[in-house]
């Protein structure tokens, strides 16, 4: 990242923060505490293991679902996007779960399979692979046949194919689904962790919630928000323009 963009970025988050502070001032401080007293209680929460505890319980469910959801979601994709016929038999039940709110699904789980570990994983998977079917779908669509021919034409196994021709073209829509997946995933584990959980940042929200304690749900939220944050500098956008470059 260059200097200028860099700048710009540290620019607009101090500028975020005196709003912040602004408002803090000028409402009331229950209300909307000021940064140094969130950040004062996320120092506290971090010193008492309390923090880093509910953050690596969420972060762990985000994790694993988001895996999940990329490994099935992709495989039917690609498969919906290669064959017709699996796509026009598939197409109804992809609507179908495309429009079951995420709120149902979790309910739905938790009373069919109980309040267990794997039952929110499960959960969370479900409504993140819907989305994951419909990008991989038009990602294979659009697979150039040019290379499939070439690849044929000198006979290479399916494994290879799949290897050295299709999966380097659905790389960036891989990509997309992930950049866009993870935010959607980490919302939907936090009504998971509300509605069922004993541990997590949405367990600590309920908490607090209770309590009418606004400094402590933003220490949370902004804590979590700041780990996401770290995962889409440092790891999806650097794989994202890694991907993109067999296209230049």
């Amino acid at each position: 990242m260059g200097a200028a963009p860099l700048l710009l970025r540290i620019a607009s988050i101090i500028l975020l923060l005196g709003f912040w502070q602004l408002g803090s001032s000028l409402w009331n401080n229950s209300l909307l505490p000021s940064p140094i007293e969130v950040l004062a209680v996320a120092r506290a929460e971090w010193a008492a293991g309390a923090l880093s505890q509910h953050l690596g319980a969420t972060l762990r469910r985000v994790i694993v679902s988001f895996t999940v959801a990329m490994l099935i979601g992709g495989a039917i994709g690609l498969l919906m996007g290669r064959s017709k016929t699996a796509d026009q038999l598939l197409d109804p039940w992809l609507i179908f779960f495309l429009n079951i709110p995420a709120l149902v699904i979790i309910i739905l789980f938790y009373v069919w399979f109980g309040l267990g570990e794997i039952t929110a994983v499960l959960a969370i998977a479900v409504n993140k692979i819907p989305n994951v079917i419909v990008t991989l779908r038009e990602g294979a669509r659009t697979l150039n046949r040019d290379y499939t021919e070439m690849a044929r034409s000198f006979d290479l196994s399916s494994r290879k194919m799949l290897l050295h021709i299709i999966l380097p073209q659905l790389l960036p829509f891989f990509m997309v689904a992930a950049r866009s997946g993870i935010s959607l995933i980490w919302k939907i584990v936090l009504v998971v962790e509300l509605l069922g959980r004993g541990d997590g940042v949405g367990f600590q929200l309920h908490l607090y919630f209770q309590l009418f304690d606004v400094s402590g749900i933003l220490a949370y939220s902004i804590s979590f928000i700041l780990v996401m944050l770290a995962i889409e500098y440092a790891v999806l956008q650097p794989l994202e323009q890694r991907t993109n470059r067999w296209r230049q």
